[in-house]
C-alpha cells in the first residue's frame, strides 16, 4: 500500500480497507505531530493528532477531493491544536504556571530554544509560523489550511514577529546587559 498515492489510499480507506487508512496515517504521521506541536506544545501533540485522526475516519466520506487528504489534515489539525492551546491557556492558573526558562541562545548547542519563543505567541500566530517556516506554505496556502484570508495570514505573521523582535533581541545581548 505504501507506493499508492494518497487519492488511491482514501478511496481504498473509503471502501473500508482500515491497512489502506493505516497507511495514509504512516505516511503523514511526522509531518502532523510537528504542525500540532508548534501550535498547542509537546504534550498535547499527538492526542491532538491522534484525535482528528479518528475523526478524519469517521468522516472519509465528506473529503471531496482525495487527492487532498494531508491539506484536510492540516486544517484538522491545525484548528484543534489551536482550540487546545486556548483551552489550556484558560484553565491554567497563574500560580500553576511556572517561569518561562531563558530563551538565549544554548552555549552547548548555539541555537535559540526555538520551542520557548514560539510558546510566546498565541496559537494561531505559532501556526502561522510553522506553517510559514517549517512547511514553507504560502499565505494562501496556509490561509486554505487555517481558514482565514491570506491579508490574517499575513497579520498574524507580522504580529508573531513584532512579539518576537525584542525576544531574539534580548537573547543576542549578555546576560548582565539587560
Amino acid at each position: 500500500m505504501g507506493n499508492q498515492d494518497d487519492e488511491e489510499l482514501v478511496r481504498a480507506a473509503r471502501a473500508g480497507k482500515t491497512e489502506a487508512f493505516s497507511a495514509l496515517v504512516e505516511r503523514h504521521w511526522s509531518r502532523l505531530v510537528a504542525l500540532a506541536r508548534a501550535i498547542a506544545g509537546e504534550g498535547e501533540a499527538e492526542d491532538v493528532v491522534q484525535d482528528c485522526l479518528l475523526t478524519a475516519w469517521r468522516r472519509l466520506g465528506s473529503l471531496r477531493e482525495p487527492a487532498a487528504f494531508l491539506a484536510w489534515m492540516q486544517r484538522s489539525v491545525t484548528r484543534a491544536s489551536v482550540r487546545r492551546a486556548r483551552w489550556r491557556a484558560l484553565r491554567l492558573s497563574l500560580g500553576s504556571v511556572a517561569e518561562p526558562r531563558d530563551p538565549r541562545p544554548d552555549p552547548a548547542s548555539g541555537s535559540v530554544l526555538v520551542e520557548l519563543l514560539l510558546a510566546r505567541l498565541a496559537p494561531r500566530q505559532r501556526a502561522v509560523m510553522h506553517l510559514t517556516v517549517v512547511e514553507e506554505m504560502s499565505d494562501s496556502e496556509i490561509g486554505a489550511r487555517l481558514g482565514i484570508g491570506a491579508a490574517s495570514v499575513r497579520s498574524h505573521r507580522r504580529r508573531a514577529r513584532a512579539r518576537l523582535g525584542p525576544l531574539l533581541r534580548d537573547a543576542g545581548r549578555p546576560a548582565g546587559t539587560r
